[in-house]
């Protein structure tokens, strides 16, 4: 505060602007700031919190009971898309494909359709059921009750209709599908457990056989439709193979298994043909081989020949050729290491040599003789392939005089066995049809009956409970928050300083009467010995600083004295005005205590009563003054002769008494001799407290604002209303430039804990201030 009141007392810097800049930085603080704003909120509003959350915990319970009890009985069906091995060959429908999503919804709309839910209707007689009567609805009981009440008699409503009363099962049934399956739950809410399970497993069986009754009148229309049809097509299927029949007789065209005679024969000699000529190539490469073998010059390569061992061994597995040839293998392996070892010379080598030529003799032998076989077996089969190619030829001309008839056959039969086969496709249906009639197979079935509930589904006791605590919480602070919103007073320094754009010089605490001590006999006795006429010491709140300087009311008065001397520096004696907004906001108060303290100091100090038209600081001090302020302006007494003072602080006090009722009172402050009176006070006392009269009753204090150097403006804490002060100040803009600030007086300090955190008792504890 000292800091604030020494920036403002620049006399070329405008004070109001700084006061501004003061309460928006008590304002900031970010999210501390709303920890602050959130804390102080609940203390200010727990009281209304708490009743809301009373009444949102006793319209909950209220409704727990007046509410009768919800059971919800479950059913759950399973949609069978796809059938069984018996119902997909015998089914004359094409409905097998399995479901998806769009179909799955089609039954949950089906389950509530008017012919499933007007077939459980007519089943459970619900129209004779409680919870489908309108007279026992919680609604029609109240509107019974009040008629009662009030006199009327109870009105018999009408009985339900069908419609309604399907209705009112839709409203309290739901299905769902569970998850991505095939699975449908039907839940149906009642009062009564049993009824619930009942009413549940009725629809689902209802359903069943709303699906069955369709399936089975569809197949019988599709058997119906069938017998017709399979009529007809026999008939066309016996003149179309008895066409055939009459066509083969007449053109001598004799077929066996399916085909015609002549093309299975040109069919059978060509494999044949192919055969032999196969045969043939095989006899000529083998042949071939031996020659080509035969005609080598190469001995050597003749035992080595690859061919010739393809020839022999893999065609003809001849084992003398091949025990020859291993036999010449193993001698040129030895002749070859023999040769190595001992020359070529030695006589075991030479034998070698010649044991390889007779092996090699033998071998050429042996191929002769092959060569020769080969040879006739190749004429063999040479011949067998001319035989066969003649006898196809011949084949192929005898096929070419029946391929006339062959095409207009062919056409006459595949008529035939298109008949045929249609028939039997509808002969087939036609008996899965007939079978269906009399086993007919449901598509859904019931997986899970619903069986009575052992607990209620809602009311949720602990739910409703605790949304009727959430209810009431949420409406106590929304009022709250409301009542805070729409309340335009004066509760901290921060909301003054923001409003009127002006410090808040203190916050003075409320207090009741303070009794000051009766002074001596002496001290009265010197008093009245000299002139002097004692101000009266009756109880009063004005007398809580002088008499008890170490409260929290003293120290609040000390902040106002403070607060003038720094923004009145220079000046030897000062003019201080104390007023207000309205009346009884406590300024006669505030200007009475100040004055008292600042003459306990020392100083000289004067009040001066200016409020000429309720003086209620004259009628508290100087109750049996005869004359005051108005009898020295007119001239008719002198000053001394109508001053008041206290013995014991020797504090004066210039009185207004009311006579008679004053007009003009803002003249007469306005008026020069009021000036002059003014101008000898400040030369004989240190300090001069004006006491003003309210702004917005007269305008006095604005036509007496010249008289003073500085003026203090006291707002009553949680009263007066801010627009109100607002408008006061903008009506006298001849009192901004003597403004010093605000005192929010008779304040809750109890309740001001609740709106800041600076005015705890813990703050004054430590230097002995009381309350």
């Amino acid at each position: 505060m000292f800091e604030m009141l020494q920036g403002d007392r620049s006399r070329g810097m405008s004070r109001e602007p700084v006061a501004y800049q003061v309460g928006q930085g008590q304002q900031g603080g970010g999210i501390n700031a709303l920890i602050d704003f959130a804390l102080g909120f609940l203390k200010r509003q727990y009281l209304l919190i708490a009743v809301c959350l009373v009444l949102g915990a006793a319209v909950a319970i209220t409704y727990l009971k007046i509410t009768p009890p919800t059971y919800t009985g479950q059913a759950k069906l399973l949609l069978e898309g796809s059938k069984s091995h018996f119902g997909q060959r015998e089914s004359i429908l094409v409905d097998d494909a399995p479901l998806d999503a769009r179909e799955v919804e089609n039954q949950l709309q089906l389950l509530k359709s008017k012919s499933v839910l007007g077939a459980v209707v007519d089943r459970l007689k619900l129209a004779e059921d409680p919870d489908f009567n309108p007279a026992t609805q919680p609604l029609a009981r109240l509107i019974g009750l009040a008629r009662r009440l009030v006199g009327l008699g109870v009105e018999t409503p009408p009985a339900p209709e069908a419609d309604d009363l399907v209705t009112a099962l839709e409203g309290r049934m739901t299905t769902a599908r569970v998850g991505f399956s095939n699975v449908i739950e039907i839940n149906y809410n009642s009062t009564n457990p049993l009824r619930a399970a009942e009413v549940a497993n009725a629809i689902a069986e209802a359903y069943m056989a709303d699906k069955l009754s369709v399936k089975v009148n569809t197949s019988r229309t599709a058997t119906t439709w069938l017998q017709g049809r399979l009529r007809d097509l026999g008939e066309q299927a016996l003149a179309a193979e008895s066409a055939v029949s009459a066509y083969r007789s007449n053109n001598n065209v004799v077929a066996l298994d399916g085909k015609l005679l002549d093309e299975q024969q040109v069919t059978e000699l060509s494999t044949r043909v192919v055969a032999a000529r196969a045969q043939t190539l095989d006899a000529l490469a083998r042949l071939n081989t031996f020659e080509g073998v035969l005609h080598a010059k190469d001995f050597e390569a003749i035992a080595r020949n690859p061919n010739l061992d393809a020839a022999v061994s893999d065609a003809m597995s001849n084992p003398i050729i091949n025990s020859l040839r291993q036999q010449y293998l193993e001698y040129a392996r030895r002749d070859e290491e023999f040769t190595t070892r001992f020359g070529n010379d030695h006589q075991a080598v030479v034998n070698l040599r010649a044991r390889m030529r007779e092996v090699r003799t033998s071998i050429l032998d042996e191929l002769r003789r092959l060569a020769e076989a080969s040879r006739n077996d190749y004429q063999a089969v040479k011949q067998r392939q001319e035989g066969l190619e003649k006898q196809l030829a011949e084949a192929v001309s005898r096929s070419r005089t029946t391929k006339g008839a062959e095409g207009a056959l062919r056409e006459l039969d595949t008529k035939a066995k298109g008949y045929r086969s249609l028939y039997e496709s509808l002969l087939q249906r036609y008996m899965g049809a007939v079978q269906q009639e009399s086993f007919p197979l449901a598509e859904a079935r019931l997986i899970s009956p619903a069986s009575p509930p052992q607990s209620k589904s809602k009311p949720k006791g602990i739910l409703i409970l605790a949304l009727g605590l959430l209810g009431g919480l949420a409406f106590g602070a929304g009022i709250g928050f409301l009542r805070e919103m729409m309340e335009r007073v004066f509760r901290t320094t921060e909301q003054v300083e923001r409003q009127l754009q002006m410090p808040c010089l203190s916050v003075v605490p409320r207090l009741d009467e303070v009794a000051p001590q009766l002074l001596p006999r002496e001290l009265l006795q010197a008093s009245t010995a000299i002139g002097q006429r004692a101000i009266a010491r009756a109880s009063g709140v004005h007398w809580g600083a002088s008499e008890m300087p170490h409260s929290r009311f003293a120290e609040s008065i000390r902040s106002i004295k403070l607060a003038v001397d720094l923004n009145l520096p220079g000046a030897s004696s000062k003019v201080i005005g104390i007023t207000s907004a309205l009346p009884r906001e406590g300024k006669s108060t505030i200007a009475a205590a100040l004055a008292m303290l600042s003459a306990h100091t020392g100083a000289r100090v004067i009040v001066v009563d200016c409020d000429l038209r309720n003086p209620s600081l004259s009628r508290t001090l100087t109750p049996d003054a005869l004359a005051g302020m108005i009898e020295v302006i007119a001239g008719e007494r002198t000053l001394e002769d109508v001053i008041w003072k206290d013995p014991k602080t020797g504090l004066s006090v210039l009185p207004s008494v009311s006579k008679r009722p004053l007009i003009h009172t803002s003249e007469i402050l306005s008026a020069a001799p009021t000036r002059l009176l003014f101008e000898k006070l400040r030369a004989s006392y240190d300090y001069v407290v004006v006491d003003l009269p309210p702004l917005v009753p007269i305008v006095d204090t604005r036509a007496g604002g010249h008289l003073v150097d500085g003026l203090i403006l006291v707002v009553e804490w949680a009263s007066t209303r801010t627009d109100v002060v607002q408008q006061a100040l903008h009506a006298a803009p001849n009192l901004q430039a003597v403004l010093i600030g605000a005192v929010v007086n008779k304040t809750d300090m109890k309740a001001l804990k609740r709106y800041t955190r600076y005015h705890g008792d813990e703050h004054y504890d430590r230097y002995g201030i009381t309350s």
